[in-house]
């Protein structure tokens, strides 16, 4: 985990994550670290659930479906931006993968618990704004802001 804190006219903390695919023992490290850090500049708590899930299903989709990939947040005052990077197989359909229960998880993840193809209907119900970039054997880009 790489932190960096701004100060001045304008505040901002920002906490960098890097993600390996397949590797469920670290899965849920970074989107805890994010939590406790919100939890300690005094963010509400009904904001740090949406901001704790939408990250949690992000770093999941990326050691689920990827090679790697980075999660960054930067936390204002009035909002969080998380932005997660992955290299992976991408997604061919996005408006697919949106659908609720649509998933392309592996059995043996489905046995894990996961996979269950509710992790970016639930990014998109617990943020602000919410934007998705894939290129299919590139990787996949997903911006997501919540406001304080």
């Amino acid at each position: 985990m790489k932190a960096v804190i701004l100060l001045g006219s304008k505040q901002k903390v920002t906490v960098e994550f890097n993600l390996v695919g397949s590797e469920f023992d670290s899965a849920g490290e970074a989107s805890s670290k994010i939590k406790r850090i919100l939890q300690q500049i005094g963010i509400r708590s009904d904001i740090i659930r949406r901001i704790a899930i939408s990250s949690y299903e992000a770093e999941m989709n990326v050691i689920i479906h990827a090679y790697r990939g980075i999660m960054r947040a930067d936390i204002y005052s009035d909002r969080t931006e998380i932005i997660l990077k992955d290299e992976g197989p991408g997604i061919a359909d996005i408006s697919l993968a949106m659908q609720e229960g649509y998933s392309t998880a592996p059995d043996f993840v489905r046995e894990m618990g996961f996979g269950a193809g509710m992790g970016l209907p639930n990014m998109v119900r617990c943020t602000d704004k919410f934007d998705i970039q894939s290129e299919v054997g590139v990787g996949t880009t997903v911006t997501m802001v919540i406001n304080h």
